[in-house]
């Protein structure tokens, strides 16, 4: 108790996640009597940190900077508008689109919405959308980085649950395209009850050649996700070679990005990866208290009081996990709900690991678009000036959507499963 407490109020004075879970550590062992165990603090803190699957988070990082610099964004916008732009509501299939192609490549929720939300708001907005709506639908196409491959956070719970990172990428295939379907079959609807305008006319020719313009830049993820399937290379090569593909594409197809760049964009990648290593340290230390203080053993026993099976217990989790990600973010999050869940999950209820890791990840994703943090909306309104609660509103059949696709997640493990070999 006292060291909960000690982690809630030094949250609430605005420290930094990472230190929290190092400071609370620290309370613990106090608190516990039991000094020795600060010998083993720094091996923990190491240890957290020591696994060769988290060399692909700065690589997957890096990818983005590079497809940044080399004007690969532009590009997809344009491929997505020459499949779709000319339908009723097409500006907004356009925008889940290249969502769905860029979170291939990014596999962040808040970058995507900041690099996106520059491009598409505005075009809506010309095109006579209404910009709260257009913000929001942005802020839903950013869900789909963390889930379709790369994603951070994937990488992140595979050091936490010690399962294949190449398996977690896989598994977030299916969900993604899924999620993509849905969202467009919601935008579809609105746009019949709302009138949604449709975007500027395009010939058949005019479509081929953009869609000719514009396919070198889909290189980039079918190296990454069929490097993987292919069992070419695990997540970590992949990344790598994916890195090389995009800065050849923006070299010498798109023209935009120069070598003398690398430097500057290797530093942004360092400092991103750099925090979210510091955070997955401070996971380390957290997890060994809890496992240290029986936490996981308490948490089950209650668990297992209220959810008699493993349908009930996953639903519970969903709404758990949702209440915590609406006031955190999704690694932080990961973070503190990985070691006390994953243990009741996999030993007690026998769910694969690999289908709870996508369901967490969702959850938590989700909560990002949720109050009252729904820190992807204030991303998406820094950028476009729109109201973060207004665009909760007029996007909650979003919302809903979503939550129809965690319930079918966790009723039936083929959709993360299928892919797996």
């Amino acid at each position: 108790m006292i060291t909960s407490a000690a982690f809630i109020a030094i949250m609430l004075v605005g420290v930094p996640i990472g230190l929290c879970l190092c400071l609370a550590g620290f309370v613990y062992i106090i608190a516990s009597g039991n000094p020795v165990l600060f010998q083993s603090y720094p091996l923990q803190l190491f240890g957290g940190v020591d696994s060769y699957g988290l060399i692909a988070i700065p690589l997957f990082i890096l990818i983005g900077e590079i497809m940044n610099g080399g004007g690969i964004t532009r590009r997809i916008v344009d491929m997505a508008m020459a499949f779709v732009g000319s339908l009723k509501g097409g500006l907004a299939y356009v925008n889940i689109l290249a969502n769905m192609f860029i979170s291939s490549i990014l596999g962040s929720a808040t970058a995507q919405v900041a690099i996106m939300a520059q491009i598409m708001v505005p075009e809506m907005e010309k095109k006579g959308y209404d910009k709260t709506f257009a913000a929001g639908l942005t802020a839903y196409g950013g869900m789909l980085g963390p889930i379709i491959p790369p994603s951070v956070m994937f990488v992140v719970y595979s050091v936490l649950a010690q399962v294949s990172v190449s398996d977690m990428l896989i598994a977030g295939i299916v969900p993604g395209v899924i999620l993509t379907v849905m969202f467009c079959i919601v935008i579809a609807l609105m746009g019949y009850i709302y009138n949604y305008p449709k975007a500027d006319y395009q010939t058949p020719r005019q479509r081929v050649a953009t869609i000719l313009r514009t396919s070198p830049t889909l290189l980039i993820p079918i190296v990454i996700v069929g490097s993987i399937l292919g069992g070419l290379a695990n997540a970590t090569e992949s990344a790598a070679v994916g890195a090389v593909a995009a800065a050849l594409v923006g070299k010498y197809w798109t023209k935009e990005f120069q070598f003398s760049q690398l430097p500057q964009m290797m530093l942004r990648a360092g400092i991103y990866s750099a925090i979210v290593l510091f955070l997955v340290a401070a996971a380390a230390v957290f997890s060994w208290v809890l496992i240290f203080g029986k936490v996981p053993q308490e948490t089950a026993g209650w668990i297992q009081s209220v959810a008699k099976d493993p349908v009930s217990f996953m639903l519970l989790c969903n709404v758990i996990l949702l209440i915590i990600g609406t006031v955190i973010d999704g690694i932080p999050g990961l973070i503190m709900t990985v070691p006390i869940l994953l243990p009741v999950a996999t030993e007690v209820y026998h769910i694969d690991p690999r289908q709870f890791g996508v369901v967490v990840v969702i959850n938590l994703v989700l909560g990002l678009l949720s109050p009252p943090v729904g820190l992807c909306f204030f991303v998406a309104a820094a950028v476009t000036g729109a109201k973060p609660g207004k665009m909760f509103m007029v996007t909650l059949p979003l919302f809903g959507i979503s939550c129809i696709l965690l319930v079918l997640l966790s009723l039936y493990p083929p959709l993360s499963l299928v892919l797996i070999k």
